[in-house]
């Protein structure tokens, strides 16, 4: 680990922590407009797909707004307005409103519709009626179904800046985790002894078996640097990706790296991009026992059932060999397509 002097915690967080469930300043108060959804209501979908965040009115003041906003995960308590209507009529704001409208199942419905939700759609929306001085809301989270992968840099370990880190992710077809998403996947199996960004800016860990280096004599948990200096400290980085339109196919080898790129390109597809192999093993059931080029020029293989031919791997999984010379002729390819 890095050799820096950070208190590190290991802490087995409640589910509500761990998703920093947003309270309501007004919670004891009781409704009088709005139908106050089931406790940590939270609706999930995949990449791609339509979703509908429900919010019911009880009954309608005379004059009243209703406003949609997401609750971002970097700064708790700040908003980011989607949609706002009068009962009349709807105005979209941000890079959300284009793909955000109303419901409107019945006279009573103002329930939020988005179309082809994205990873950064992930969190928590407040629907709030506005009232001049009966103001209430509730609060609805979206959880986007995806997987948590951990990710280097080719040059090797702790090497991403917080905007590196970003950029990162992004280019393999994926975004920086939340806590909240690292948490589900620790709770899933997440077993990884370095360091890495999530999207607030803090630097964490997952740790299911201590071991020498990983905090032996702490308890199992997600081990935390909290939030480091963004510009200055270097970490890994830890990428959240969901399910892609596409699909992910293997060319056997032995291939270069230029080799496995033109195989691709020869069956109208490019080398997969490391979030895309990763997709294709979560929701597509990929296993393949061959290591293969990605595009990142990472050599790696997917496996969902694990057998003692396939290196004695434990557990179902995406395995890396790291970033060997590309012109090294040993493995396949990953397609996609």
């Amino acid at each position: 680990m890095n050799c820096k002097a950070f208190i590190v915690t290991a802490s087995l967080l409640t589910w509500t922590e761990a998703i920093y469930h947003y309270r309501n300043k007004d919670k004891d108060k009781e409704l009088q407009y709005l139908l106050e959804p089931p406790v940590y209501a939270e609706i999930t979908a995949r990449r791609g797909e339509n979703v509908t965040l429900p919010c019911i009115l009880q009954t309608k003041p005379a004059h009243y707004r209703i406003k949609w906003t997401k609750v971002e995960p970097l700064h708790q308590g700040v908003e980011n307005i989607v949609l706002i209507t009068n009962g009349h009529k709807d105005k979209q704001y941000g890079t959300l409103g284009p793909r955000a409208s109303l419901r409107r199942a019945h006279a009573l419905d103002v329930s939020l519709h988005l179309i082809s939700v994205e990873l950064e759609d992930d969190g928590q929306y407040r629907c709030e009626l506005i009232n001049g001085i009966d103001d209430e809301n509730v609060i609805v989270t979206l959880r986007i179904e995806g997987v948590v992968f951990p990710y280097q840099s080719s040059r090797g370990r702790y090497r991403f800046t917080f905007l590196d880190a970003k950029d990162a992710c992004t280019g393999q077809d994926s975004t920086l985790a939340t806590y909240r998403q690292l948490y589900r996947a620790w709770t899933e199996g997440l077993d990884w002894c370095n360091a890495g960004w999530l999207n607030d800016g803090t630097v964490h860990y997952p740790i299911l078996h201590p071991r020498p280096a990983c905090g032996a004599n702490l308890p199992p948990g997600i081990r935390s640097y909290r939030a480091q200096h963004r510009t200055k400290d270097h970490y890994d980085a830890f990428c959240f990706t969901s399910t892609s339109k596409g699909s992910v196919f293997y060319i056997s080898g032995p291939l270069s790296f230029s080799e496995a790129a033109h195989a691709c390109q020869e069956r109208g597809a490019v080398l997969a991009l490391v979030g895309q192999l990763y997709s294709a093993w979560k929701f597509q059931g990929l296993d393949q026992c061959n290591g293969g080029w990605l595009q990142d020029t990472s050599v790696r293989f997917p496996i969902t059932t694990p057998r003692e031919h396939c290196g004695g791997i434990p557990q179902a999984g995406v395995v890396s060999f790291g970033f060997p010379s590309q012109s090294q002729r040993l493995y396949g390819a990953y397609c996609y397509r």
